[in-house]
């Protein structure tokens, strides 16, 4: 966590509170908040250490937390870069929603995982949902990038689409399209027959015909 550009280093029971609370982005009873995260400890003990992170979350300046004697949120005044990440998505992938400039979104937000290295069964859930929506997302980015003709961050939208979830087609299909509308062909054949070579050692499948007519119309040119 960051204040006023200053990190602000918590301890590990702190930092499960705080993301359990970040992404559940509501009053939460104390109770439900303990038992969730110290499940395996009585309730005595679970709350006290919901207190005990509760204190060691105290800043002189700030209320990272808001508590009430039943009900516990993260402060409104604590920004999660996963919310920026899920409006950027939403905003991308709706059509109706005119972008300004495509290339002007920041999509480093979009580049991550949601807490890659967590195994709780509470961050699971979530971290599978974000994953699959900012892969929609930087596939919706690449190609609004390259109708925009920003085909260096269109390719860069698509690999990381790619790199997200490497035998995702439809992201090695915006990745190709992409190459091929900045006139790359080269670097599209390259992707196509990288995504083939990878798709067969790991599952033993071929490219569907959508992708293989992308470059199958390349060599006809």
């Amino acid at each position: 966590m960051s204040i006023e550009s200053e990190v602000f280093p918590l301890p590990t029971n702190c930092q499960r509170l705080v993301c359990f609370l970040a992404l559940q982005a509501r009053p939460l009873l104390r109770s439900y908040v303990s038992g969730s995260l110290w499940s395996e400890a009585n309730e005595q003990r679970a709350g006290s250490s919901l207190r005990s992170a509760l204190t060691r979350l105290r800043h002189p300046r700030y209320s990272l937390v808001e508590v009430t004697s039943d009900h516990i949120e993260l402060s409104p005044l604590v920004t999660v870069d996963l919310r920026e990440g899920e409006a950027l998505a939403r905003r991308v992938l709706d059509p109706s929603q005119e972008l300004d400039d495509p290339a002007e979104l920041d999509d480093e937000v979009l580049s991550a995982d949601l807490l890659p290295d967590w195994t709780e069964d509470w961050v699971l859930v979530e971290r599978e949902a974000y994953h699959q929506l900012r892969l929609r997302a930087l596939e919706a980015l690449c190609r609004r990038l390259t109708a925009a003709r920003s085909f260096g961050q269109a390719v860069q939208a698509g690999m990381a689409a790619v790199a997200g979830e490497p035998l995702r087609e439809s992201a090695w299909r915006a990745l190709i399209e992409a190459h091929i509308a900045a006139g790359n062909v080269a670097a599209a054949l390259r992707e196509f027959d990288a995504f083939r070579a990878l798709l067969y050692d790991e599952l033993g499948r071929e490219p569907s015909s959508e992708i293989r007519a992308l470059v199958e119309g390349l060599k006809l040119n």
